[in-house]
């Protein structure tokens, strides 16, 4: 893993790229790659790179080249199968130098063109210039676990793994857009290539981009998620497929996808075990891969609601693995925030990503670089409830005057202290939201939608008018559906919704990447496998979703290793103690000091007076010792919060320029002088 930065300069007749510029640019970055640094400079390309050494680590020094050092690539990422396909090119009579994933990309493009980046098994972002062809080309993979970000002005394109090497060049204006904030409070995060910063813009997952020496551009999707059609009614069910095959199929994929994330690796790697089905497989699977020395690693609450000990402790004592574990309190994740929103470079309306930073910080003082985690499960398998509620809502709908359909709804949420079933006439306000409307496109997530956009009723009135003006999230969204997604079977749909609005914007990025490599950490997620990704996306939905047993068809494939404990537990997704964490009387500082009326008001996205009411709320209710807060509150806190965060730390503050680790290994100048 690494951090990539760069300047293709669309006017032929400015000055070459800065050196101290990139350097400027690397600098940013610094913690995604450590160990090497590195750049590439001619009269119209600047190249540059923050290696984290995992792969060929004597010589897959970057930028790197092919063999006559006519094309040129920085990247960020793995390409798995990059073994096969080295295979495949010397077939063709390419010739390699080092033993590194990073030369295959330079060779695919040479003889397969952007045909090479559907190829890629891998997570990565990848900025290749072809010299021959005078082109800059730009790729990101399917899903977006690997970001890429672009600012276009004055005649020059600025690319970077965060935007805060974008921000190096004092050229760039730095400011909150409307619509990314807009996006953030609707679906959790801006979804690409919009961003949360007037100018910015992010790669399309799935995408490549090429810019032609004069400027111009063009891009196109090399690959878009898909799913099973609907059967019309009276049809007869084609997919004739069993269970135990289906099963026996995804397991064969998924062993694959841990073997090679396991092995394709000079360094150890590690794995994340949370207690729940997703990550105690993987590390299963992962100990198969790799047998000896195994390092686990765990996050613990101190707060009851949250904590899954227990179930970590017992896969522990199956994998026989070293086992370390950090315990996140309210104050370590309200001590951690702040380095937390500028390490994301977005507003939050959860904690969630705290906790996984402390726990990436653990990893790093063991001495790791290296982890896989269950990430992508419940995605491509049908786990979440907002599956199960969709499920729910749709059979309700279809005699909307009962009173026992609705009551479904109780199965959904047992490892709530309070379930939203309790309070049963505002849960049910809740999900009859759109009920009228089973065939909209958004009939799965419309309800978590709405009830994100209320919190804009925070927002000062420029902010609302400013947001008013700008173009409307779910109608944009709804925009660009593919073309087949009427067909699609309702899973389908609701998978490929939660795909490009939580997955790619939060989950990868904000609990991800920036989490990760924060710390310098990499992380590597088997169920997001290409062929493991076409395999589950091409199920039948009720292998995924049977009745309302989530991830039916994985618990088929882990019965054979995983306890019963496991299996038959509860679901418990990931969360993390919220708005408690900042309205105590130890809070840290900055609470205060990001919340007065003055801050609010230069910031000027925030009411004051309604921020105001709000914190004295949430004080109020931490005194009493009642500990509860609305899901709406919650959110309103950390979403308040973190904004003013970004705003302090990424948009009034200059970025550090500087950085004394930072000497450049690799340099390639083709600039006179």
């Amino acid at each position: 893993m690494c951090g990539i930065t760069g300047l293709f300069h669309l006017n032929a007749d400015l000055a070459p790229p800065s050196r101290s510029l990139l350097r400027a640019m690397v600098c940013a970055i610094e913690h995604r790659g450590p160990d090497e640094f590195g750049y590439y400079r001619d009269a119209r390309v600047g190249l540059g790179h923050a290696r984290l050494s995992i792969v060929d680590l004597s010589s897959g020094q970057q930028p790197m080249s092919n063999e006559d050092d006519a094309v040129w690539v920085v990247f960020n990422g793995e390409i798995f199968n990059f073994v096969e396909l080295r295979a495949e090119l010397e077939a063709l009579g390419h010739r390699f130098k080092t033993h590194s994933d990073t030369e295959v990309i330079v060779h695919a493009w040479e003889s397969w063109g952007e045909a090479a980046f559907v190829r890629f098994n891998g997570q990565f972002a990848i900025a290749l210039y072809d010299t021959r062809q005078r082109c800059l080309v730009l790729s990101r993979d399917r899903l977006g676990k690997r970001p890429l970000f672009l600012h276009s002005a004055d005649g020059v394109l600025r690319f970077a793994s965060e935007v805060k090497a974008i921000f190096a060049d004092p050229r760039v204006r730095r400011a909150l857009s409307p619509a990314g904030v807009a996006e953030t409070f609707t679906f959790w995060g801006a979804r690409a290539p919009t961003t949360v910063f007037e100018g910015v813009e992010e790669l399309r997952p799935g995408y490549t981009r090429v810019y032609q020496h004069d400027g111009s551009a063009r891009e196109a999707a090399y690959w878009q998620p898909d799913f099973p059609r609907v059967q019309p009614r009276g049809a007869f069910e084609r997919d004739l497929r069993s269970l135990d095959a289906c099963a026996e199929g995804l397991r064969e994929r998924l062993q694959r996808a841990a073997d090679l994330r396991m092995l394709r690796a000079d360094v150890p790697v590690g794995a994340y075990l949370s207690g729940g089905i997703d990550s105690s497989y993987i590390a299963t699977l992962a100990r198969h891969a790799a047998p000896g020395r195994f390092h686990t690693f765990s996050l613990r609450f101190e707060d009851p609601e949250y904590d899954e000990t227990p179930y970590q402790r017992l896969m522990v004592s199956r994998l026989d693995s070293e086992h370390h574990e950090v315990v996140a309190r309210r104050q370590d994740i309200a001590e951690v925030f702040p380095t937390v929103v500028w390490h994301a470079e977005k507003p939050l309306l959860r904690t969630g990503p705290a906790p996984l930073f402390l726990l990436s910080r653990l990893v790093r003082e063991v001495g790791l670089k290296v982890v896989l985690t269950g990430e992508g499960s419940d995605e491509i398998l049908g786990g979440y409830d907002i599956f199960r509620e969709a499920k729910v809502r749709r059979y309700w709908a279809r005699s909307p005057d009962s009173a026992c359909r609705p009551r479904l709804f109780e199965r959904l949420y047992p490892y709530l202290s309070r379930s939203p079933a309790a309070a049963r006439g505002m849960a049910l306000s809740f999900w009859q939201r759109g009920l009228d409307k089973p065939d909209d496109p958004t009939f799965s997530h419309g309800p978590r939608w709405s009830s994100a956009q209320g919190l804009m009723r925070y927002f000062s009135a420029g902010w609302r008018a400013a947001t008013a003006a700008a173009p409307d999230p779910v109608a944009g969204l709804v925009a660009s559906l593919p073309a087949a997604f009427a067909q699609w079977d309702p899973l389908g749909q609701a998978q490929y919704l939660e795909m490009v609005t939580l997955l790619a914007p939060y989950i990868l990025s904000s609990q991800g990447d920036r989490m990760l490599m924060g710390n310098s950490v990499e992380g590597r997620f088997p169920f997001l496998d290409s062929e493991v990704i076409d395999f589950a996306n091409a199920l039948p939905a009720r292998w995924k979703l049977n009745v309302l047993d989530e991830k039916h068809i994985l618990k088929q494939c882990a019965r054979a290793v995983l306890p019963a404990e496991i299996l038959s537990r509860p679901k418990q997704p990931y969360r993390a103690p919220d708005a408690l964490c900042f309205v105590s009387p130890d809070a840290p500082e900055w609470v205060r000091e990001v919340t007065t009326e003055a801050a609010l008001a230069d910031t000027g996205v925030f009411d004051p007076r309604a921020v105001a009411q709000l914190l004295a709320k949430g004080r109020k209710r931490a005194a009493e010792g009642d500990g509860q807060f609305s899901n709406a509150d919650n959110m309103a806190v950390v979403g308040v919060l973190s904004t003013q965060l970004l705003d302090a730390r990424l948009v009034k503050a200059a970025p550090r320029v500087e950085g004394p680790a930072v000497t450049f290994r690799t340099v390639i100048d083709r600039v006179a002088g």
